[in-house]
């Protein structure tokens, strides 16, 4: 049996010692595309942060890519595998897209740019324009691709949707189930654009008020009016039946 690439269970995350979510139990498998959603403030960056090492975890524990989950831990998650394309950029702007790619190396990992290149073609015509120059679309491909280059086994996305164009976000979303379908990469998405994370993602789980609310089958969840008006407005989301 594969084991998932992520498995929380009782987590809490927060800051300072003071929690912002609580009992999360979460799971990712492997190949499989999972949205985190629900309205600001709720823990859903903080989830992904504490995930990819860079906080502590208040309480309850977390398995990323088969490593435990630990403050200070990122360069170990990371040759485990788990990669974090934080909310923005993340880019050095003054360095070229291949240099930007190259700072993707992991030692202990594959080194696959051109495998991280072929989720987006675009990319492969600028490798020498500086990644402060690119458009807000190319600088997300290009912080998507520097994750890739090490071939994660777990990849977090935070808000990738964040400052670009609707017609941006349909282009790119999809790229994180190709990802996942063709790597078997396990992606755990942190996304505002609610539907269209849906379109993509096998299940999702809904925060609000520090909490998993509801979860299941994205297909699912795309029919539930309340999922949308937590994740837009902060509502109350009624419980899963």
């Amino acid at each position: 049996m594969i084991a998932p690439v992520l498995l929380t269970t009782g987590l809490a995350v927060g800051h300072g010692g003071a929690p912002v979510a609580c009992d999360l139990d979460l799971v990712v498998e492997p190949g499989e595309v999972v949205a985190l959603l629900g309205p600001n403030g709720v823990g859903k960056t903080t989830t992904l942060r504490t995930v990819a090492g860079l906080l502590a975890p208040i309480a309850g524990g977390a398995l990323a890519a088969g490593e435990p989950v630990r403050v200070g831990g990122t360069r170990r998650l990371a040759r485990a595998g788990v990669a974090f394309v934080p909310e923005g950029t993340g880019l050095f702007a003054g360095l070229t897209v291949a240099e930007n790619l190259r700072l993707g190396h992991v030692p202990g990992r594959p080194h696959d740019p051109d495998g991280a290149l072929a989720h987006f073609p675009a990319l492969s015509r600028l490798l020498n324009r500086k990644a402060g120059l690119l458009s807000g679309g190319e600088q997300r491909m290009l912080g998507l691709a520097r994750a890739l280059v090490g071939r994660p086994l777990l990849l977090l996305v935070d808000e990738l949707s964040l400052g670009l164009a609707p017609i941006v976000v349909e282009r790119l979303l999809p790229v994180l189930r190709s990802v996942a379908e063709s790597t078997s990469a396990g992606v755990l998405l942190v996304e505002q654009q609610v539907p269209m994370a849906l379109t993509v993602a096998d299940r999702a789980y809904v925060l609000n008020e520090g909490r998993v609310v509801l979860s299941g089958p994205a297909a699912a969840l795309a029919t539930r009016h309340d999922l949308l008006r937590a994740s837009y407005l902060g509502g109350e989301v009624l419980a899963a039946d």
